[in-house]
């Protein structure tokens, strides 16, 4: 099952609007998901089996896609290491019941995050929402002292060269960048960065804030401070 249409308009004007791929192997479900986000001025894609996301990620360059841990041919995991290696899309996994294992291999392959199935669409729509390069919240260059970030084209600079980031320590930049010369919490950074509320070790925060002041240069810990026992603080230079 391939679902392809037009993508509807977005604000009464023809801006493209945010698309999603679906991989799932419930075309019922996936049929509803599309009906109620498309209301919300979503495009949703919909496939039945891992292969064919993959074809359709490349062919339609979605802003997110959402997998089913249950997802045939080609699993959830195999199918999120393969387009890792192509692109830097946000990737959302559907668990349910039982699906704990999968949840994390996925995102130690590189899921974005997780999200209950069946999908529920507030829980949803901000996620798509946020990954849109067109939408309010993703618009824009920020800049702290060397570093820029340009939300929408995923794009960092530091000291005018171009430093590739993973999509997680893109994100945690971003936020960062976002609360400059404020302390976020590891709660906070949990709930924006890995949207996950809880049982998430504080580790795992811990050693992409490392690698991210690596590729940053922030040898001496000058930009990315951490505030023990609380979270982290990007400082602006003074």
């Amino acid at each position: 099952m391939t679902q392809q249409q037009t993508a509807p308009e977005v604000d009464g004007d023809t801006r493209p609007a945010p698309m999603l791929l679906v991989a799932d192997p419930d075309a019922d479900m996936v049929r509803e998901l599309s009906a109620a986000l498309e209301r919300e001025g979503v495009f949703v894609a919909g496939v039945s089996d891992g292969a064919q996301a993959l074809l359709q990620a490349g062919a339609l360059r979605p802003d997110v896609v959402l997998v089913s841990a249950s997802l045939p041919v080609i699993g959830p995991v195999d199918f999120i290491r393969a387009l890792r290696l192509a692109r830097a899309v946000p990737v959302l996994l559907g668990v349910g019941d039982g699906h704990a294992e999968q949840a994390v291999q996925a995102l130690a392959a590189g899921a974005t995050a997780c999200v209950a199935r069946p999908y529920r669409v507030p829980e949803l729509l901000p996620l798509v929402q946020a990954a849109f390069p067109g939408s309010a919240g993703s618009r824009g260059v920020l800049a702290v002292g060397g570093v820029e970030l340009d939300a929408g084209a995923y794009q960092v600079r530091v000291a005018g060269a171009p430093v590739h980031l993973p999509l997680r320590e893109f994100e945690l930049l971003h936020y960062l960048m976002r609360n400059a010369d404020r302390t976020v919490t590891r709660e906070q950074i949990m709930r924006h960065v890995w949207h996950a509320a809880q049982g998430m070790s504080t580790n795992t925060i811990a050693v992409h804030v490392k690698r991210l002041r690596a590729r940053l240069g922030d040898v001496d810990d000058r930009l990315i401070q951490t505030v023990r026992g609380v979270g982290y603080r990007l400082v602006t230079p003074s």
